[in-house]
């Protein structure tokens, strides 16, 4: 069970997206990205799939405070984690019109 930073309600980690600070690049200001493996290491912020928990977490600061780095910009993450929407419902409407496999 994780809590999402957004409506900082508790939900399965399978439902949530990791959040984490990209520090690849040593020369630009750090910046927030999705962690699909969910395994990155440091310090992660959980999410919900849903865009007023993105927003929500945003306005509050909460990716900022939850991952102790002032300084990260959350736009990219936020256009990963919107993006991801949009491909998770399409695989839930393909997923609801297929029938159950036989046993034979």
């Amino acid at each position: 069970m994780r809590t999402c930073v957004g409506c900082r309600e508790r939900d399965q980690r399978s439902v949530l997206a990791r959040v984490v600070v990209d520090r690849t690049t040593s020369h630009e200001e750090p910046r927030l990205v999705v962690d699909t493996t969910s395994s990155s290491p440091g310090r992660g912020a959980w999410v919900h799939h849903d865009p007023r928990c993105v927003d929500l977490a945003l306005r509050r600061r909460a990716f900022q405070r939850a991952l102790r780095a002032p300084g990260a910009a959350g736009s990219e993450a936020v256009e990963e984690i919107l993006a991801g929407t949009d491909r998770h419902a399409r695989h839930v409407e393909k997923e609801a019109g297929q029938k159950p496999m036989g046993t034979r």
